[in-house]
């Protein structure tokens, strides 16, 4: 039997509607029922229906009026913020930053800890949702998820930490933890693919279904985005390229140990350094190298140039397999080097495969994966609470 013969296709076809609605309401601002009727195509008196289905479930309300001709002024509607909030959770080796998000995407409630002298990865981010909720005067029954991003490994079939090299702390059975402690859903996702899913949302890889995203900072991870979607692989080390052996360093042949895998060791941070000190660029931070190469103008071409070389050898070894039109440089390391080294990794990678993607320096300046893991959470509640509408 047809789907379109299924009993219940009046309450789908409802259901779609009110989805089209709200989307259109979050991405327009508010919108009167005939405005909501004229881009949905719906009539007037099945969009008032709409109208008044989701204002009785606490999704929509009136938020002012538009004058018109004749006859009274026309009611405008928006999405409730309050409806909804979302927590996202930047996770570091020294520090965390969490922040509450309604479910528009406004930004509500921020906070940002030490964990510098806490062996206690659960109260730790229990502290940082509570007070992220309780700044955004949200009570925690409202936060309807929680999607933390951190260093590492996340299996993909349980959703836990399996490897974070600089998390030593966090371990498997975390994540069951946090979701008792906070009754509410809790989801780690690595926090390069989620830096990679702010890039595709409003950075420099908007509108590109499929991207690399390089991630160049203290150490050196990379984000594959196929299709519009993440690839995790199947233990979720999809993107670990700290660990491609590469020529002119030594390659460990234990990773439980703590030695620098081989690329960690070529292009890390502490290599970025290591490299500008050479030309002359004496800096604290790689990053800070890096800008001062870049304000040499000419004189600081050749550092640029070895730091390239260095860059597209695990860029060059990713593409020949992926093949993607563009890699994104992003991290500390890749913001700083800006349009100079991308263009110089570009051309590098040209010049050593037969693959020729664009290669561009991220588009964000300020905490992609904070920004990657609330809408990554936002599209999930989303889902839910759009997707709930059918009455």
């Amino acid at each position: 039997m047809s789907a379109t013969r299924l009993p219940g296709t009046p309450r789908l076809l409802r259901a779609l509607n009110d989805r089209a609605a709200l989307e259109l309401l979050l991405e327009q601002g508010p919108l009167t029922r005939a405005r909501i009727g004229e881009l949905t195509g719906l009539s007037k008196v099945t969009a008032s229906q709409l109208v008044e289905r989701l204002e009785e479930r606490g999704l929509v309300a009136r938020v002012g009026e538009q004058a018109g001709g004749r006859g009274p002024n026309a009611q405008l509607y928006a999405v409730r913020p309050g409806s909804a909030y979302v927590v996202g959770v930047d996770v570091g080796a020294e520090r965390v930053v969490a922040a509450c998000a309604d479910i528009t995407g406004a930004v509500v409630g921020r906070v940002e800890q030490s964990t510098k002298d806490t062996d206690d990865p659960v109260g730790v981010v229990h502290n940082a949702v509570v007070q992220a909720a309780s700044s955004a005067g949200a009570e925690l029954s409202s936060v309807r998820r929680i999607v933390l991003g951190t260093p590492g490994l996340v299996d993909p079939g349980t959703g836990d930490i399996t490897f974070a090299f600089n998390l030593p702390r966090w371990h498997s059975g975390l994540l069951a933890a946090l979701r008792e402690d906070l009754h509410t859903p809790v989801v780690f996702e690595n926090d390069v693919n989620l830096a990679a899913v702010a890039e595709a949302q409003s950075g420099a890889a908007q509108g590109t279904a499929d991207f690399v995203l390089v991630w160049v900072d203290a150490g050196v991870g990379l984000a594959i985005m196929l299709g519009g979607r993440l690839h995790h692989g199947s233990s979720g080390a999809a993107g670990e390229i700290g660990y491609l052996p590469v020529p002119g360093v030594p390659i460990p042949r234990d990773v439980s140990k703590r030695a620098k895998p081989a690329f960690q060791q070529l292009a890390g941070a502490d290599a970025v350094r290591a490299v500008a000190a050479e030309h002359g660029f004496a800096a604290a931070g790689a990053a800070d190298a890096v800008r001062a190469a870049i304000a040499a103008g000419t004189e600081g071409g050749p550092m640029l140039d070895e730091l390239a070389r260095r860059l597209a050898l695990g860029v060059a070894s990713t593409c020949v397999v992926l093949d993607p039109p563009l890699v994104v440089l992003a991290g500390e390391v890749g913001q700083a080097g800006g349009a100079a080294l991308a263009e110089r990794v570009q051309h590098e990678v040209a010049a050593i495969t037969l693959v020729r993607p664009r290669v561009v320096s991220t588009g964000l300046t300020e905490e992609p994966i904070l920004r990657g893991a609330l809408r990554t959470a936002l599209d999930a509640v989303r889902d839910e609470v759009f997707g709930s509408t059918v009455g």
